[in-house]
């Protein structure tokens, strides 16, 4: 019984750790990060911001039935994938915010929504991190991918 009793705020920061990393109506988050999601709907979209322990945001997902972000060709980055799925990078400018790099894309998901995809990164190896992370974001992780898809 003791022992019990002395498991428990371990078993609830573990089953907190794992609830953090889903929120419903936004992807799976990468298996092994320490991010959490800060999830709110309205309006039938759904707002998530990946979150750090300090707080601080690592990426953000819009996703509804449409998105007010509109790629423009000459903003073309890096070609990635996210879910599976091809994408394009865009180079966002940070008027406020001159020396950090930022990147947005729109994914077609399967249900007919979209989902926009943002992230700042203060160098090119952090750029390359958030993503790979956000190459690792699950949409529907029950959805098989099929080749050529």
């Amino acid at each position: 019984m003791n022992k019990t009793v002395s498991c428990l705020p371990f078993l609830l920061l573990v089953a907190s750790a794992a609830h953090a990393q889903t929120a419903p109506g936004c992807p799976q988050l990468p298996a092994g990060t320490d991010l959490i999601w800060e999830h709110r709907n309205t309006n039938g979209s759904d707002f998530c911001r990946a979150l750090r322990v300090d707080g601080s945001e690592a990426f953000g997902v819009y996703i509804a039935a449409d998105s007010p972000f509109e790629p423009k060709r000459g903003n073309r980055e890096e070609a990635g994938t996210v879910d599976g799925r091809e994408v394009q990078w865009y180079r966002a400018e940070l008027v406020t915010k001159p020396d950090i790099e930022a990147r947005e894309t729109l994914i077609e998901l399967d249900d007919g929504r979209v989902a926009h995809i943002w992230l700042q990164a203060p160098s090119g190896e952090q750029l390359r991190n958030a993503l790979d992370l956000t190459g690792r974001l699950e949409f529907s992780p029950d959805r098989q991918v099929v080749a050529g898809q």
